[in-house]
């Protein structure tokens, strides 16, 4: 099916087949009628998540209320990489790019962390949830990262799972190369300390930990966005997504 390239995309909750109807928020009906000028007729390509990307059209094109007919599934729902992504919060305007980016890069989850060092004490979570959502709409990805609460580092440490390996960028120098470090078969997660580094005490936590790795992205110092979004690039590369499947 030829798609227009120009067609509004969305992510939607409703659960999407053939000859159903969508609504679509206030907030989305306003975006497509009132900024997009979309119209009856209009193409609109909609995700959920689960059911892969659908092309639908608009039925109802209301300042406050807009209604779509989902017409031809695009493209079927696939097994993303299971990547995530821990980190210490950091200002506005840098952690609103941080999630964008990984968001762009296929991170599965978004986990901020409270440690000794940590400037910033709050997340928005709501903004950093409608950031990511803005971004697959864009990027063509058909899930959303999960956004968790934002938790301490010595308790997110002491319940981590045991499936699912950490690893963590060790500014000591002492941590073996990321790339050399990635297996397509193993559960990751990466975690990027504060612009302070981590205290001694959270690095001997790291340390002691069975199922942590201390790796380095090389001799530079890095910011902590630049940092997170350079280790999901050579993560992806080397064990993502290069590995996806259809799955429906």
């Amino acid at each position: 099916m030829m798609i227009d390239k120009s067609a509004s995309r969305l992510y939607v909750t409703d659960r999407l087949e053939q000859v159903r109807n969508v609504h679509l928020t206030k907030d989305q009906s306003h975006y497509l009628v009132r900024v997009m000028r979309r119209k009856i007729g209009d193409a609109v390509v909609v995700f959920n998540g689960l059911d892969g990307e659908w092309h639908t059209t608009i039925t109802n094109a209301g300042k406050s209320s807009c209604t779509l007919l989902v017409d031809q599934q695009i493209r079927p729902q696939i097994i993303e990489p299971d990547i995530w992504l821990v980190f210490a919060p950091i200002k506005k305007a840098r952690l609103d790019f941080l999630v964008e980016k990984a968001t762009e890069l296929g991170v599965a989850n978004l986990q901020p962390v409270l440690s000794d060092h940590t400037d910033v004490g709050r997340i928005n979570h709501d903004r950093l949830c409608a950031n990511t959502i803005e971004a697959a709409e864009q990027c063509e990805r058909l899930s959303i990262p999960v956004v968790m609460p934002l938790i301490a580092l010595d308790v997110l440490l002491r319940n981590w799972p045991q499936n699912r390996r950490l690893l963590y960028l060790d500014e000591t120098g002492q941590g073996e190369p990321l790339a050399s470090m990635v297996n397509p078969g193993v559960k990751d997660a990466i975690l990027v300390g504060p612009e302070g580094g981590f205290s001694p005490p959270e690095l001997g936590s790291l340390r002691a930990l069975s199922n942590a790795t201390g790796v380095t992205l090389g001799p530079r110092i890095l910011r902590a966005e630049t940092a997170a979004l350079v280790a999901l690039a050579c993560w992806q590369s080397f064990g993502g997504d290069t590995c996806v499947k259809r799955i429906r």
